[in-house]
Parts: C-alpha cells; sequence; structure tokens
C-alpha cells in the first residue's frame, strides 16, 4: 500500500515543513527556552495532536466544508486568525514567552492547550492535509481513507518529535541567554509579530 520511495518522497516533504519557521515550532523552542526539555516535549506533541485534529476533520469531510462553504470558511479562518493575533498580543505585551522568572512559569497543561489550540485553530495545515497528502493516494493500493489517515497521522509524528527537538536543543542555549535580558526581550518581540504575521496571513487566506 505504501512503496518505499513515495514514503521517502512524502517524509522528505513533511520534514522541510517541519522544519519551516512558524508559530508552532517557534512556541516549541520558547518553552524549551524558559522551561526546559519537558516543556518542549510537551509542546510539541500538542502540535501533533492538532495536526492529528487536522487529519480527523479531512476524513470526516470537515476540511473539504471550508473549502466548499463561504460561511464555515469565513468563521474558521477568524477564529484561528483571531486566536493566533491575541496570542501574538500576549506575548508583545508581557515579553514572557522566553522568560527565566519563576512567576511567568506556566504548567504543562497550559503548555499543551497552547500549543495543540495553535494547531488546530490554524485552517492552513489543514489545506495542507487536504491539498497535499491526496498528492501520494493512489486508489490502486487500496482504501484512499486508510492511506489518508497513515500519511496524516505520520506528518503528525514527525510534526510532534521535529518541533520537541527544536525544543529541546533550544533549551540548552538557555544559560546563554540567562544572562542576556536584552536579546531575550528581543526574541519575544520576534516571536510575538511571527504570531500576529501568522494571524494576519490567515485573515488573508481565500476560499480557493
Amino acid at each position: 500500500m505504501f512503496p518505499l520511495s513515495v514514503w521517502l518522497a512524502y517524509t522528505a516533504a513533511c520534514v522541510l515543513l517541519v522544519l519551516a519557521p512558524g508559530p508552532d515550532n517557534l512556541l516549541a523552542i520558547g518553552r524549551g527556552l524558559s522551561q526546559g526539555k519537558l516543556a518542549a516535549i510537551v509542546s510539541g506533541t500538542a502540535s501533533g495532536a492538532g495536526i492529528l485534529f487536522h487529519v480527523a476533520a479531512a476524513s470526516l469531510g470537515l476540511t473539504l466544508l471550508m473549502q466548499t462553504s463561504e460561511v464555515a470558511f469565513w468563521v474558521i479562518k477568524l477564529i484561528g486568525a483571531g486566536y493566533l493575533l491575541w496570542l501574538g498580543i500576549k506575548v508583545l505585551r508581557s515579553r514572557s514567552l522566553i522568560s527565566f522568572k519563576e512567576a511567568t512559569r506556566q504548567s504543562l497543561r497550559s503548555i499543551f492547550l497552547t500549543g495543540f489550540l495553535s494547531a488546530a485553530l490554524n485552517p492552513k495545515p489543514g489545506f495542507f492535509v487536504l491539498a497535499f497528502i491526496p498528492q501520494f493516494v493512489d486508489p490502486a493500493r487500496g482504501s484512499v481513507t486508510m492511506q489518508m489517515v497513515v500519511y496524516g497521522v505520520w506528518f503528525a509524528l514527525l510534526t510532534a518529535v521535529g518541533f520537541a527537538l527544536m525544543g529541546v536543543f533550544a533549551g540548552a542555549l538557555s544559560s546563554f541567554l540567562r544572562s542576556r535580558p536584552r536579546l531575550v526581550n528581543g526574541l519575544n518581540v520576534g516571536a510575538g509579530l511571527t504570531f500576529v504575521g501568522s494571524g494576519v496571513s490567515i485573515a488573508a487566506l481565500s476560499q480557493k
């Protein structure tokens, strides 16, 4: 059902997408810098769970509904854009995504929820699942739905592992950053602007 050459090509494409800068891997990196390896792993896992949400939505036809229903498209788009804009403004105001103060440390539950919502409320991964994964699906190899689910779960797993590793490796820089508050402040500003920019880009999405 899954020829090795096709699987490797799909995996390579997924890895490139995971490595591309975005709000979700930035969250994992920020958690790793601020709270260490476990927080980074939780954030990465949350992003993977968000991808699984999109895989389930695509399998159930919800993503297709977004492409065909203007109302559904606008509702999901505004929710996703609103959440990322809110997250970006929050980071810009508090400068606490990357922080070494005990008072700003978040619970693992809060870290997971933030990471999950950031991925699940962003419609772009849903469009990726619906538009990109079918390029590797062949009806002659068996159930199309099963192929979609397997490819989607693999993408979610790669996302979770990739983001977690980014956060874990970033955590090694925490001792370097502790003595450089200006650099930390700049990183927080950059992160906040990235979230805001992502929210604006979602708000500018057009229905295709």
